[in-house]
């Protein structure tokens, strides 16, 4: 890896940051004197690492040059590993998507992986800096080489002892395990690649061949072996640094730098669709826990009630999506019973009205596990997200539920959308790429 120099490095960050700029802005954005700024756009230029894209008149009407990231800066990869899914998104250092693909049904996992690993080498758009897994589960601090996933347990997932948000963020989150994947949007094409599974002719990966054992000392691994285990059957090379993340906080940072959080720093993002978890932000920072479990909110004891004895999950079995349509399926007597929760819901916003009961009594529910949130937490702003969180009819009776048992919080809707989890997990991975590129820098000026 090449060294930069301390203030070539200061550049590439605000550069990359920034997408394109001026010597004189990015002399601002770093803090640095406009002849430091020309030497290092000087040493960056000499490494590939900036590129002159043009020419903008100021407005003394004098030229000046316009640089973005050069081809050497590279491209980062982020995997959402969902339940029902899997997403892959490919970003240049500058935020830019080169290529997308979602695969449904969790098909062939390590081959869509693989297949946009080798799309990039066959791109070229140089090296690969880095990887991202969003994971629906509890995510440890810690863990050795070779680790193959904690004991313990917690199903909704925080990532534990992994890099602040900072400038580019994090986001993106769906519920998988408990919290499973419950989108409703159609699987996106490849952006830019081959298609999922495709490898070089030779059989070789151009990316870097993957010995047999995986010796990556990780910094965390999923609490959930079966889930450690899933990532571990990617079998990304091992040259290339992985950072486990898991979803919902993805999420809920997505919605902070994108999304209905944009411009807030103290939030809660409520996931509620097949499963439920709670991405907490404080200060725009994710709020982990001791162990990487903060905001596992299946985990509240339910019921409670005299002779009644809380079940492990028990919240999340009554409010999430399976429960739902459960309820439904007992109560219903007008016709065929909904198929799931995207018919119900279609069917209440036609006005029919047991669905719309149905999703009304849905909607008082989640406003008590808002509530319970807000009790704790004040977080001054509640998105709601999820295949069943993020619609909209579900708003007047959240809002006024957590009215009638809480103090005045904002609640809305989810702006991100169903791409949450791969979305936020591709800016962490920006994040993390040009940190690998800055790391190395030294301290000359």
């Amino acid at each position: 890896m090449q060294h930069l120099s301390e203030s070539a490095g200061a550049v590439f960050a605000v550069l990359a940051e920034a997408g394109d700029a001026t010597r004189p802005r990015l002399a601002q954005l770093a803090g640095l004197s406009k002849p430091t700024v020309s030497s290092a756009v000087a040493e960056l230029e000499s490494a590939g690492l900036a590129s002159r894209t043009g020419t903008t008149s100021g407005t003394t009407g004098r030229s000046a040059a316009v640089y973005r990231i050069g081809p050497a800066a590279g491209t980062v990869l982020a995997v959402d590993l969902g339940s029902t899914h899997t997403a892959v998104r490919a970003c240049t250092l500058d935020g830019t998507v080169v290529a997308s693909h979602t695969a449904r049904d969790r098909e062939l996992p390590a081959e869509t992986v693989r297949g946009a690993l080798w799309g990039l080498a066959r791109e070229e758009l140089g090296p690969v800096r880095g990887v991202v897994v969003a994971v629906p589960d509890v995510v440890r601090p810690g863990g050795g080489a070779g680790e193959g996933g904690g004991a313990g347990a917690g199903r909704r997932g925080a990532a534990g002892g992994h890099g602040a948000v900072g400038g580019r963020g994090v986001a993106g989150g769906h519920g998988a395990g408990t919290r499973n994947d419950d989108r409703t949007a159609p699987a996106s094409g490849s952006a830019t690649g081959p298609a999922p599974g495709a490898r070089p002719a030779s059989g070789t990966r151009s990316w870097g061949a993957s010995p047999a054992s995986d010796t990556r000392s990780w910094g965390a691994r999923p609490a959930t072996p079966s889930i450690a285990a899933a990532v571990d059957a990617l079998a990304l090379p091992s040259h290339l640094p992985v950072h486990i993340e898991n979803n919902v906080n993805c999420a809920a940072l997505a919605e902070l730098h994108e999304g209905a959080a944009k411009g807030r720093h103290t939030f809660g993002y409520l996931q509620v669709g097949y499963g439920i978890g709670l991405g907490i932000v404080v200060g725009g920072q994710v709020l982990r826990g001791a162990g990487g479990a903060a905001g596992e909110i299946a985990r509240l004891p339910y019921p409670w009630l005299p002779g009644r004895e809380s079940v492990l999950e028990g919240m999340e079995a009554y409010v999430g999506a399976g429960a739902l349509m459960r309820r439904v399926r007992e109560g219903w007597t007008e016709g065929r019973v909904p198929e799931g929760a995207a018919e119900l819901f279609a069917l209440a916003g036609n006005g029919h009205e047991a669905a719309a009961r149905f999703v009304a009594g849905h909607a008082r529910e989640v406003g008590r596990l808002a509530a319970a949130a807000v009790a704790v937490l004040d977080p001054g702003l509640i998105v709601l997200g999820g295949g069943i969180g993020a619609n909209p009819q579900l708003l007047p009776g959240v809002r006024a539920e957590l009215a009638r048992l809480s103090w005045p919080t904002e609640v809305v809707g989810s702006e991100v959308g169903g791409d949450a989890t791969v979305a936020g997990a591709a800016r962490l991975a920006v994040a993390r790429g040009i940190q690998t590129v800055t790391e190395g820098s030294d301290k000359r000026h």
